[in-house]
């Protein structure tokens, strides 16, 4: 579309030009008017968003662009009015990537998509906004992720604040089933990733994986969705349609619904689009969780995850799913109790019931719950939003007394090089004097690390290396990971009469310090 001099002129001003829903083209840039307040902008060589204007105000950072990862680099471009939408199609060429911006009229959200056919450099694919933080100062959940006046001190995202605070974009992370819409604010506007309905079906690792929400800095504040990253991954990467998903403008810290409308993508040729007709669901009842525990059922392939909370009573319906055989997974919290399998057919309701097989063995004691989770344990009501190095954190290690001590005072995280080792003490009569089953369950490993335990004079042996996940954890408020459980045969000749200590360590070497081997803990448990 050409455009008038006086428009022209108007646009190298920076004076909004636009009044009504509008697609405007210059030799360099799309300008799009969404007539809802929010004027966007993109670079036509390489698809990134470079003005962001909210009710007259610039939110678009002047340093670096808004775009996947950080830029696609040179692409293909093409702006159009389709079905009263206007669609942006940028296709990236060096890498097997398509991403769609859509605007809907009287509506200050951009919409999105992104399409990818295989692993995108530098292996991890996000939408990233940066935005002015003079404007917007306040990230997700607050200052965790403000990194002004620190400095950094475990690779260049992990940053210790004079104060003795400690901050990282990690630390604004939430697990995927909560995580639908997260934001940033100022006095003027809020900004907000809106991932509703299917829009993490081909992302990884299912319903608790956590990763970057904003970072705070001097200048820049950056709003992300991630939709894969190496950032404590347990699955390959999915390909096929990311989303669709939204970035959405609002007056302060109005939150937008998490059921966002994008039905309409339909209408729009969108690459891997799959429309409500073409999907099909499944209900039933999940059983034998107990109601203390929240119940989480997850369908999984290779092409695509969901997953559902049941209410109360265990029943449960998923989202609207892509047809195809799934295997399904369900929760006590984020322990795993069962799996099963289930086909779902387009245009279908398929019913599946699932029962937890857990076992429930007699204890003579456990600290904390098998749930997968170590929130209950000491210090794990902050490992998520700070370092354990953190100046608000507690100590680690230390003993614990069954009977009196609280799941509070066993460290949710043992090291080889930091903390020291836990203790617990317990007293066991003549009857008890026999042999038991010791259970350690664990959510996370770092660098190999797994239990190392002694009773008295005896020794359990070493499990062995649990499977790597190659990133760190526990340091950047990551807890789940593979949930390995362990469990030794102690024999009679290790108890006696009386008091009892059981020190709980840690195989692995690892690095120094906070980066040395390490593991989170679950519950532990002797077994009657």
């Amino acid at each position: 579309m050409r455009l008038a001099s006086s428009t022209l002129a108007a646009l190298a001003l920076g004076q909004s030009v636009l009044a009504k829903f509008e697609l405007l083209s210059t030799n360099a840039r799309f300008i799009v008017d969404t007539d809802g307040g929010l004027v966007f902008e993109v670079n036509r060589a390489n698809g990134d968003i470079t003005g962001l204007k909210y009710n007259g105000v610039e939110y678009q950072g002047t340093g670096k662009a808004s775009a996947i990862n950080s830029g696609l680099g040179s692409s293909t471009t093409k702006a159009e009015e389709i079905n009263g939408y206007i669609k942006i199609t940028v296709q990236a060429k060096s890498l097997p990537l398509t991403h769609y911006y859509v605007a809907k009229p009287k509506d200050p959200i951009i919409y999105m998509a992104t399409y990818i056919t295989g692993e995108i450099d530098p292996g991890e694919l996000r939408w990233l906004a940066r935005l002015k933080t003079s404007e917007l100062p306040t990230g997700v959940h607050g200052d965790v992720g403000d990194t002004r006046g620190c400095e950094a001190f475990e690779g260049k995202d992990t940053f210790k604040c004079p104060n003795g605070q400690t901050r990282c974009k990690m630390y604004t992370s939430d697990r995927f089933i909560e995580d639908i819409v997260h934001g940033v604010s100022g006095p003027k506007a809020s900004v907000w990733m809106i991932m509703s309905g299917t829009a993490y079906e081909t992302s990884a690792s299912g319903p608790f994986m956590r990763d970057i929400n904003s970072q705070t800095g001097s200048s820049d504040q950056e709003l992300y969705w991630y939709m894969n990253s190496g950032h404590v991954r347990t699955e390959p990467w999915r390909f096929g349609l990311q989303g669709p998903y939204a970035m959405a403008f609002t007056a302060p810290n109005s939150k937008p619904s998490e059921s966002l409308d994008t039905s309409f993508f339909e209408k729009l040729s969108i690459q891997g689009y799959v429309p409500a007709s073409g999907r099909g669901s499944v209900s039933g009842k999940a059983t034998g969780v107990p109601e203390k525990f929240e119940t989480v059922i997850h369908w999984h392939n290779t092409g695509a995850q969901y997953w559902a909370k049941a209410s109360a009573d265990g029943t449960y319906k998923s989202p609207l799913m892509k047809p195809g055989a799934y295997d399904m997974k369900l929760y006590k919290g984020e322990y795993l109790v069962a799996n099963d399998s289930v086909s779902v057919t387009a245009g279908q309701t398929s019913s599946k019931n699932i029962a937890s097989k857990e076992s429930n063995p007699s204890v003579i004691w456990r600290i904390g719950e098998f749930d997968g989770q170590p929130f209950e344990l000491k210090n794990g009501d902050k490992i998520t939003r700070m370092h354990p190095s953190d100046v608000r954190m507690g100590s680690w290690g230390g003993t614990f007394t069954v009977g009196s001590s609280q799941a509070k005072d066993f460290p949710m995280t043992l090291w080889s090089k930091e903390g020291g080792t836990a203790t617990v003490t317990f007293t066991l009569t003549d009857a008890q004097v026999k042999a038991h089953v010791l259970r350690v369950g664990t959510t996370l490993s770092f660098k190999g690390g797994r239990p190392s335990i002694k009773i008295g004079s005896w020794t359990g042996s070493d499990p062995g290396a649990p499977k790597l996940i190659d990133s760190r954890g526990v340091t950047r408020g990551a807890y789940r990971g593979w949930g390995d459980v362990y469990t030794w045969n102690v024999p009679a000749s290790a108890f006696k009469t009386g008091s009892n200590t059981l020190t709980v360590g840690v195989f692995g070497s690892g690095d120094a310090s906070w980066l040395s081997a390490n593991y989170i803990v679950d519950a532990i448990e002797l077994q009657d």
